[in-house]
């Protein structure tokens, strides 16, 4: 097990982020964030308000998605769906979806299916904290990155969460 980022590494990447978002997307009046489940809501979650500190405002359009029944490996063994929590129109509007991994581009390719039952957006834009970039499958992208790893295929990339696995870093195991 190596250690990837720190604690501390995440809070700033997670500041960087959200100053990259804002970036594009001034002052986020036409943009919804969306956190995908089950893992990329502790990322989106501290996104979110990293946002709202910065912008000094309260509201921000956040929702949450869960992709299990738009998967393509659904049939391959018992998944346990999460909640959605989207309770506003993405209609024309952008989005920031928001993942803790981009590996194969499969979890991403599900949730812009499951994206659509509430709306067309005008653009999707992925913020991801870690990008396994050689091993994609899918033509897909993050717009916002925090850290690319190349990592072999053997190897799991862990993004652990104080709130769910009593510690928040990276790490990547063999």
């Amino acid at each position: 097990m190596k250690t990837i980022l720190t604690e501390h590494q995440i809070s700033l990447t997670i500041q960087r982020l959200a100053y990259q978002i804002l970036e594009n997307n001034i002052n986020l009046d036409d943009t919804v964030v969306i956190g995908m489940q089950p893992r990329g809501i502790f990322l989106s979650d501290k996104i979110v308000l990293a946002l709202k500190n910065i912008l000094q405002r309260q509201q921000v359009n956040y929702g949450l998605l869960d992709i299990t029944f738009y998967r393509d490996d659904i049939r391959r063994g018992l998944l346990i769906p999460n909640k959605t929590d989207i309770n506003f129109s993405i209609e024309n509007k952008k989005v920031i979806l928001i993942d803790d991994v981009l590996y194969t581009g499969r979890t991403i390719r599900a949730a812009l299916d499951a994206l659509l039952d509430f709306g067309r957006p005008e653009k999707v834009e992925l913020c991801v904290l870690i990008d396994r970039r050689f091993s994609r499958e899918l033509p897909i992208q993050p717009d916002y990155t925090g850290r690319v790893i190349d990592a072999m295929v053997t190897q799991k990339v862990k993004v652990r969460w104080k709130e769910k696995d009593e510690a928040t870093e990276v790490i990547i195991t063999e």
